[in-house]
C-alpha cells in the first residue's frame, strides 16, 4: 500500500516538472522574432544613437516608425531608400515627389510655417529638418527628437554624405547608401574631368519675377564651380542665400562661356508679383551679345532639384546629371 501511495506520489511530481518545462519553453520561443510566413520582414530591433548635428546633440531611436520630415531631400533619400514617412509640408512639394501629396500623409505645414499642433498630435518617433525650420528646432524637439540635415554649402558634397550616412545608421541602410555615394562620386569624377578639360568658365544666377541674383562659388548652388570642375566667371560673387543682386549689364560684363539659370518664380508664386519667365528675363537683347548664347551655352536648370529640394540621393543625381548633359 505504502509503495503504491510512493508511486503516485512521484508520478505527479514528474508530471508537474514536465508541465513546468513546457511553459517555460513556449514563454522562451515568444521572445523570439517569429518567422515570417509571407516574405515580410521581421521587426527589427531597435538601439539608441547619438545623432551630431549642426544645431546640437540628439538622441535618436534607431528605425522610429513614425517620422515627420521638412526637407525635400532627404525625403527623396528616405524614399529611395523604402522607408515610410507620416507627415511632410505637403506645399510646394516638386513633381518627382507628388505622391507625398496622398491624403496618407499628414500636411504638417509649410516649409518656412510647421504646424507644430499637428505634428504634436501624430505624436512622431523622428521629426527631421533643414535651414528653413532652423528656427523651430527647439520647438519641434520639445514634442519629438529632432534632427538638422541640412547641407554646408561651403562643403556640399563632404556635408550630403554626412546626412545620408546619418540616415543610413538611423535606418539600419548604410549597405545601400555606401552603393549609392559610390556611383555619385564616380559620377562627379567624370563630370568634373570634361569641364576642367574644356577649360570653360561659368556663371550662375537665380531668375526670380524678372529680377537676377547671382551665385558663385562656396553658394548654395556652387557645387557647379566647388565640385563639378567649372571655373567661375567671377570668383568675387558675395556669398549669402539669396544671392548677389545683379543686372543685364553685369552678365555682359563677365561674358560667362555657360550662363547656367535656376527659375524660382517657376516653382515659387510670390503674391502680387507679376509672371515673369525666366527665359524674358535673361535672354534680351544685351545678354545675346554673350559667349554663352552665341554658343548656346545658356542651360536652364531644374528648379525642383535646384531650388526646392537638392542635397538628396535622387536630387543630387539628377543635378550632376545636368551639368553633365550641359557639357557633352
Amino acid at each position: 500500500m505504502k509503495k503504491s501511495v510512493l508511486m503516485i506520489i512521484m508520478t505527479v511530481m514528474v508530471a508537474v516538472v514536465v508541465a513546468a518545462c513546457g511553459s517555460n519553453n513556449n514563454k522562451e520561443a515568444k521572445t523570439e522574432p517569429a518567422a515570417s510566413t509571407n516574405g515580410a520582414t521581421p521587426s527589427v530591433e531597435s538601439k539608441e544613437l547619438t545623432i551630431k548635428h549642426q544645431l546640437g546633440d540628439t538622441k535618436v531611436q534607431t528605425n522610429p516608425k513614425k517620422v515627420v520630415v521638412f526637407d525635400f531631400g532627404v525625403l527623396d533619400s528616405l524614399d529611395k531608400l523604402g522607408v515610410e514617412v507620416t507627415g511632410v509640408p505637403q506645399a510646394n512639394i516638386p513633381p518627382y515627389l507628388a505622391k507625398f501629396e496622398d491624403a496618407k500623409y499628414a500636411n504638417v505645414g509649410s516649409l518656412k510655417e510647421p504646424d507644430f499642433e499637428k505634428i504634436n498630435a501624430l505624436d512622431p518617433d523622428l521629426i527631421i529638418i533643414s535651414g528653413r525650420q532652423s528656427d523651430a528646432y527647439e520647438e519641434l524637439n520639445k514634442i519629438a527628437p529632432t534632427i538638422f540635415l541640412g547641407v554646408d554649402n561651403t562643403k556640399l558634397v563632404e556635408s550630403f554624405k554626412e546626412n545620408m550616412n546619418t540616415l543610413g545608421q538611423i535606418f539600419d541602410k548604410q549597405s545601400q547608401i555606401d552603393e549609392e555615394l559610390a556611383k555619385i562620386d564616380a559620377s562627379i569624377k567624370e563630370i568634373h574631368d570634361k569641364a576642367a578639360a574644356s577649360g570653360k568658365n561659368g556663371l550662375i544666377v537665380l531668375a526670380n519675377e524678372g529680377k537676377l541674383s547671382a551665385y558663385g562659388p562656396s553658394s548654395r548652388f556652387g557645387i557647379i564651380h566647388d565640385v563639378l570642375g567649372f571655373k567661375p566667371a567671377d570668383a568675387k560673387i558675395k556669398v549669402s542665400t539669396h544671392g548677389d543682386t545683379v543686372t543685364s549689364e553685369f552678365i555682359v560684363e563677365k561674358n560667362p562661356d555657360y550662363l547656367f539659370v535656376v527659375d524660382r518664380g517657376s516653382v515659387v508664386a510670390t503674391e502680387g508679383a507679376e509672371s515673369t519667365s525666366a527665359k524674358d528675363t535673361v535672354e534680351n537683347e544685351l545678354v545675346k551679345n554673350t559667349n554663352a548664347y552665341k554658343e548656346g551655352h545658356i542651360v536652364y536648370l531644374d528648379p525642383n532639384y535646384w531650388y526646392l529640394s537638392g542635397g538628396g540621393l535622387v536630387s543630387m543625381v539628377e543635378m550632376i546629371n545636368e551639368i553633365g548633359k550641359a557639357i557633352q
